[in-house]
């Protein structure tokens, strides 16, 4: 056997050798590099590498320590940190890490990458770890190359497979990291909360449930039930898939809830269009104070309160917005904006706007939107030209608030004239938003096979809305034949809903076709079709009140009705006449009326008139379009009874005032 001071002159010599090789490889590696003079940094690279492998071994170095590091003179040395940590106590170790941290650019990953396999560090759990990264966050992301590096490592860590893992999640094949998370399962690795996190993100990305479902029971059988991120991050996945009882479970199982938590589920609220929730989880959050409401919370909020109607409420964020001092983040000053325009409050709109110092594109097609979606075109069309002359280019939502405008005010030529400069002037090509508008545009004027060859004719391929957009018109027209044709083009799509048939409905009853109605009626009964009912809401002191036809459950119902009875008989005087073409049963006249004196926005209406003084602004959310009957139901409401009364339906606002409408009857 050797003994100790021949080992050791075998190893410094092999080490000589080795360093001669290494430095000549190294040479000629540089030498050849034809990117040397475009990178500046890349001299720092060779000389990292050229130390990297002339340098010295230290003095401290002995073979007793050698032995101590690597017991067995061939395996790797031990990855705990020591006190003669051969592979951190060298600049040139150092100087490699430095590289790979700031490094971006491929060819210099390559030649790095080479590095580490020539000098074995690609087992090396500390540079492994950071190139992996490297690889996987840099610039070009190329998730094969990380995937091809990854498999170079003999024993890779929990830590290599969550990077790999949050690099998948993130990516256009989120798939791929619930596979990396079983193979890490297979191989006897305990994954940890971070990996369970980014998997649950995966999973939520390519929309698989079950998959999320067996992460869920893993998660409780492994024992993280505890972890307040990772059960946050699985409310998030539950909401996503509109579970909003699970994720409210989950919710509860959070032992210290925080502002993050209390967001995410307030996101999961207003995707299962639970606002009111949302409202009251933040008076929650304020009055309890077991987490206080951030910049992100007040964002969501007031998007909530836009959804419902909510004027007082959200007026009551913008307050709380104003307290913590978060008024000049300019998305929240956007989002208000929207708020007070979708509220129909275009005076308040306009005030946050004139707040703001340095308006975006997004601030202007906030008031642009605002002011058409109530009716007021001609001054959205000024707004667009204001916003052209401070130097702000418009972009594709601009011109769907201009175009929104046109089709609400009727201005046809005006719209064509927009469609045609968006292109032209603007190079920006009209998508399936844009081509709505100018359907419901066409549409609405009554030029109804314009508006089919626009859908037939246009560069994107026709969605359900654009169909339903014309459908809307042919029920304004009348046009049942259009209609039908309409209806097939929807099944072929596969998304046909009740409210199309009722549209349909609506068509063979003005027409006075009520073997059409019948016919239609059987089949919708047949295929279980059931319609969405109609729903009202209106907003009294922060307190939202729900009504649809023929409603009893308010606990005000008595009141109500003995108010819409006595409103009903003062409009009459006024000249008030039920149009009973709204009604699409085959009933007789006064049957009809009746069946018309109760729907839900007159109940709305009602409860407004009875709550409110004298002179107060009456504000309706209905989630259907309003019908023919309640639009003059509400004009001669707004005359006898000197009130504005302002209606946001599913299309758009309505403003009454005098016994006249902001749309001009055409809507």
């Amino acid at each position: 056997m050797p003994s100790v001071s021949n080992s050791n002159s075998q190893i410094f010599a092999l080490e000589g050798k080795k360093r001669r090789k290494t430095k000549e490889q190294t040479l000629k590696m540089t030498q050849s590099s034809s990117l040397s003079n475009k990178k500046p940094y890349l001299s720092s690279l060779k000389l990292s590498f050229s130390s990297f492998t002339t340098t010295a071994v230290p003095r401290h170095f002995t073979p007793q320590t050698f032995q101590q590091t690597c017991p067995n003179n061939d395996q790797q040395p031990k990855l705990e940190t020591t006190s003669i940590n051969f592979h951190f106590e060298t600049r040139k170790q150092r100087n490699l890490v430095s590289l790979m941290k700031s490094i971006t650019y491929k060819p210099h990953l390559l030649q790095i990458h080479a590095h580490l396999v020539r000098t074995s560090l690609v087992q090396n759990p500390t540079f492994s770890l950071l190139f992996l990264s490297s690889l996987c966050f840099s610039a070009s992301h190329d998730l094969r190359y990380s995937r091809h590096f990854f498999s170079q490592i003999e024993n890779p860590s929990s830590s290599h497979y969550n990077i790999l893992i949050k690099a998948y999640s993130s990516s256009n094949s989120p798939k791929e990291a619930f596979f990396l998370y079983k193979e890490m399962r297979q191989k006897g690795l305990k994954p940890d909360p971070i990996s369970f996190s980014f998997v649950i993100k995966s999973c939520i990305k390519y929309h698989s449930r079950f998959c999320g479902l067996q992460v869920h029971g893993r998660i409780l059988r492994d024992g993280f039930q505890s972890d307040c991120l990772l059960l946050t991050t699985l409310m998030d996945f539950y909401s996503s898939f509109a579970s909003r009882e699970e994720a409210c479970k989950v919710f509860d199982e959070i032992a210290q809830k925080d502002t993050v938590a209390c967001n995410v589920l307030i996101s999961c609220y207003l995707r299962n269009g639970r606002t009111r929730d949302v409202l009251m989880l933040f008076d929650n959050m304020k009055n309890e104070g077991f987490c206080e409401p951030d910049d992100v919370t007040c964002l969501l909020v007031v998007q909530a309160c836009a959804n419902l109607g909510a004027l007082e409420f959200g007026e009551k964020v913008h307050g709380y917005i104003e307290e913590c001092g978060y008024g000049s983040a300019l998305n929240l000053s956007n989002s208000l904006i929207a708020m007070y325009s979708r509220c129909g409050c275009l005076d308040k709109a306009y005030d946050v706007f004139k707040g703001i110092r340095e308006k975006n594109v997004v601030s202007w097609s906030a008031v642009i939107s605002g002011l058409a979606m109530n009716g007021y075109g001609r001054d959205a069309i000024l707004a667009f030209e204001k916003m052209q002359r401070t130097g702000i280019a418009p972009d594709e939502q601009t011109f769907t608030g201009v175009l929104s405008a046109c089709s609400h005010c009727g201005l046809v030529d005006e719209g064509m004239e927009f469609l045609d400069r968006m292109r032209k002037e603007f190079g920006i090509l009209p998508n399936i938003h844009h081509y709505g508008c100018v359907v419901d545009l066409l549409g609405r004027a009554g030029l109804l096979d314009h508006a089919y060859q626009v859908i037939i004719s246009m560069g994107v391929k026709p969605d359900a809305t654009i169909w339903r957009t014309l459908l809307g018109a042919c029920r304004i027209h009348g046009h049942f034949t259009l209609g039908e044709r309409i209806i097939e083009h929807l099944i072929e799509l596969k998304a046909q809903e009740a409210g199309d048939y009722v549209l349909l409905l609506n068509i063979y009853s003005s027409a006075g076709n009520w073997e059409k109605v019948t016919e239609l009626r059987k089949f919708m009964k047949e295929k279980g079709i059931q319609t969405t009912p109609g729903c009202s809401t209106i907003e009294l002191k922060g307190v939202v009140h729900e009504f649809i036809v023929d409603d009893i459950s308010h606990p005000r119902k008595q009141e109500i009705y003995y108010k819409l009875d006595e409103i009903n008989q003062q409009l009459k005087i006024a000249g008030y006449v039920a149009e009973i073409t709204s009604e699409l049963h085959d009933l007789g006249a006064e049957e009809k009326a009746y069946s018309l004196s109760y729907h839900s926005e007159k109940l709305a209406l009602a409860f407004g008139v009875l709550s409110t003084p004298p002179g107060t602004t009456i504000r309706v959310t209905k989630n259907l379009r309003i019908c023919v009957d309640c639009h003059n139901f509400a004009k001669f409401l707004s005359g006898v009874y000197n009130r504005e009364v302002i209606i946001r339906d599913r299309a758009r606002f309505h403003h009454f005032r005098d016994g006249r409408c902001s749309c001009n009857d055409y809507w």
